[in-house]
């Protein structure tokens, strides 16, 4: 995928996924576009010309988080998701603001490695190749004569042949597996300071036992294994961390959801008050740039996109602290899903749930089919749901769909090779009792 990408093409990607919310999704194809014009100028320009940073406001499944992860998979750019209240969890502030950029640091690196995994995928196949066919062919010892060397050549091309069609893939092999890596930031709240002197101490204890476990294995199964010892032995570790760097400085997104949890509202005397601000003026220097030490190497954060999302429903976007109000230039207001909007939801998107049950009950041999009518009384089923309990939007029709599917799931043994149709009145049966009663409703959908 192209990225300069125009903000129709951006938009017209998004609507295969995500119904409606035009505006938001506009705003966002604008700012990703604008990365795009900002590395077309001059190197001076490009230092002062600064990401604008956006606020969503929502309620709960609208689309929010939905819009960013699509981008940031359309555009392979590194992408991270946090929740602003964790930072809030332990004592007065819990775990460390920075530890975003560290999980998009690796993130990146990840990327990274596999993109550059495909564009060697040539060298890695022959690398496979070659290490397979000396484990089934030893080389020739040093001062073989040249009548030895030309058979082993023979032998070698013949072998080449019979791995290319697959013919070897039954034979075993005996391979050294990779020592197992011990991931130090998975620990929690370890500083990186802390996390490089124990991924040290790591390395060291792996020179010494260097040697990896042994395993006999079929052709097929090592192909596997030697992928991952071709990429660390083709690939140089130190120039990834530095492609890695760049793609986070120029392409990274970090989506900060429930930012409206450490809103602290102006008739607010909650104790947890003082928590609340403390993360907001810890999130205002990395948000504002600053350079962050991750196990990549220094990050600096002032071009990576901050989009911020909240329901705001017990607080407003001015109870944060001005200083993290102004980072935010763009606002955008995503609207509430009514039945039509559902009733899209339901159909028209590449992933659509509907889709998604008839693939799963395909497996079974059993053909699902709904009726338009159903569809809609789906949708409005959802949208009474909820606006009689609190309103979740999208992620109604989850528990809906559910509820519904649930009996010919359950018995799809006996409906096999057969087509069932989901019409209103079965609709009507088994949802019609819950949505009337608003205490079941709140309960059970």
């Amino acid at each position: 995928m192209s990225t300069n990408l125009t903000p129709k093409e951006i938009v017209s990607f998004l609507d295969k996924y995500v119904i409606g919310q035009t505006n938001a999704k506009k705003t966002i194809a604008v700012a990703l576009r604008n990365r795009y014009r900002r590395m077309q100028l001059s190197e001076d320009l490009q230092k002062d010309v600064m990401p604008k940073n956006i606020l969503m406001i929502g309620s709960t499944g609208v689309g929010k988080t939905e819009i960013a992860r699509r981008l940031s998979t359309m555009m392979r750019l590194p992408f991270v998701k946090v929740e602003a209240s964790k930072y809030t969890e332990v004592g007065f502030v819990g775990r460390d603001v920075e530890s975003m950029i560290r999980d998009l640091s690796a993130h990146s690196l990840s990327l990274v490695r596999e993109e550059q995994n495909e564009l060697n995928q040539e060298k890695i196949e022959a690398y496979i190749e070659n290490k397979i066919i000396e484990k089934l062919l030893p080389p020739l010892p040093a001062g073989a004569s040249e009548i030895k060397q030309r058979d082993y050549e023979n032998s070698f091309a013949k072998m080449q042949k019979k791995f290319e069609k697959g013919e070897l893939d039954h034979l075993k092999i005996e391979v050294e597996l990779p020592a197992p890596t011990i991931d130090v930031t998975s620990a929690g709240n370890v500083p990186p300071e802390m996390a490089n002197v124990q991924e040290s101490i790591i390395k060291v204890i792996g020179g010494l036992n260097k040697k990896g476990k042994k395993k006999e294995v079929t052709v097929k199964e090592a192909k596997k294994i030697l992928a991952q010892e071709a990429s660390s032995e083709l690939f140089d570790e130190e120039k990834l961390k530095d492609l890695a760097i760049k793609k986070i400085e120029e392409g990274g997104i970090v989506f900060i959801d429930e930012i409206d949890k450490i809103a602290v509202p102006a008739n607010s005397n909650s104790r947890q008050d003082p928590s609340k601000e403390g993360v907001q003026r810890d999130l205002l220097p990395i948000v504002e740039g600053s350079n962050v030490q991750t196990r990549i190497g220094m990050v600096k954060t002032d071009h990576i996109l901050f989009i911020s999302a909240g329901a705001f429903h017990l607080s407003k976007p001015s109870d944060l602290i001005p200083e993290l109000q102004g980072r935010f230039p763009l606002r955008v207001e995503l609207d509430s899903l009514d039945a039509e909007s559902l009733y899209r939801i339901l159909t028209e998107p590449k992933n659509s749930l509907i889709k998604q049950y008839k693939a799963l009950l395909g497996v079974e041999g059993v053909e699902l089919t709904f009726q338009e009518e159903a569809l809609r009384s789906i949708a409005n089923y959802s949208a009474l749901a909820n606006e009689k309990t609190e309103d979740i939007g999208a992620r109604r029709l989850h528990t809906i769909m559910e509820k519904i599917v649930e009996d010919i799931s359950f018995n799809a043994d006996e409906y096999k090779g057969q087509e069932v149709i989901v019409d209103e009145a079965l609709i009507e049966e088994k949802l019609e009792k819950l949505v009337d009663s608003e205490d079941t409703t709140r309960y059970i959908l």
